[in-house]
């Protein structure tokens, strides 16, 4: 099994992407609308912020979740015991970043949040009637207004060579939220899981854009669709020494959204944060 890009453009995309989502957790699609060199520019400029002090005047509020996370208080993947080899920014619209930043960002966060709601659309319209029958309300609707969406700013620092045995940048994990969507990295290593256990290179060419199955909405399709793990490896020879730059934006409903007889979206949420070590 491989993983295609999807070009986005194409009369079939839909049906493609849809596809490749129910059988892998995973749509690589091409051909976006999405400007790569908006993507360009923010790496650029997050990387000189990681890459400088400044970050440790915007420390992350607990009770908000939003701001600068430290390699220190990195998260801890589910079922491991290791601190993932990176640190990262939380940005909400509402919440703090640094002013220099803060145009490009909200720029972005609009843009690819607009995206994620046509591609909700396409999910729904190809979801069987038996799964989109148990969907509380439109799957695009469910993050109207919504203002835990999350715009996170990952770096992977170089290799030092001092790292925990055993601690990857990534360790194998799921998604919370509904779904995710991520601009290839500037450098390779995302993996995904196969039904066979064995790991799939995801598509890293700049300019795709990578999209993935979170929790919420596989506990919405009543498991339809998976939510598939995947991991960040580390690099090899020559390319530890260089940085990775990431930029997922993860959707999430409205906390009141109704997923399942078990769950709305805000007890879901603050049951996975609990286990994961963040409040």
């Amino acid at each position: 099994m491989k993983l295609e890009a999807v070009d986005f453009t194409a009369p079939d995309a839909q049906q493609k992407f849809v596809e490749s989502l129910r059988q892998t957790g995973f749509g690589v699609l091409k051909n976006h609308p999405i400007p790569q060199a908006s993507v360009a520019s923010i790496y650029a400029h997050w990387q000189a912020f990681f890459d400088g002090d400044e970050k440790h005047s915007f420390l992350y509020n607990k009770d908000k979740q939003d701001g600068f996370f430290g390699q220190n208080v990195s998260e801890v993947a589910k079922g491991f015991k290791k601190k993932d080899i990176k640190e990262y920014f939380h940005f909400y619209p509402w919440g703090q970043c640094p002013a220099a930043l803060k145009d490009e960002l909200s720029d972005y966060y609009k843009n690819t949040s607009a995206l994620a709601a046509q591609l909700l659309n396409w999910i729904e319209l190809e979801s069987p009637a038996e799964v989109s029958q148990h969907y509380s309300m439109p799957l695009s609707q469910m993050i109207e207004g919504s203002g835990q969406t999350l715009l996170r700013v990952l770096h992977y620092p170089p290799l030092a060579g001092d790292e925990e045995a055993d601690a990857i940048r990534a360790a194998a994990h799921e998604d919370i939220n509904l779904i995710t969507l991520l601009p290839a990295a500037n450098e390779p290593g995302l993996q995904v899981k196969a039904k066979d256990g064995s790991w799939l290179e995801v598509p890293c060419d700049f300019g795709n854009l990578i999209v993935n199955i979170g929790d919420m909405l596989q506990e919405a399709s009543g498991h339809y669709f998976p939510s598939t793990t995947h991991r960040v490896i580390n690099p090899e020879g020559a390319d530890v020494t260089k940085s990775r730059i990431s930029l997922p934006l993860f959707l999430h409903p409205r906390p009141d959204v109704k997923l399942s007889e078990r769950h709305t979206a805000g007890t879901y949420l603050t049951e996975r944060l609990t286990e994961l070590g963040v409040i």
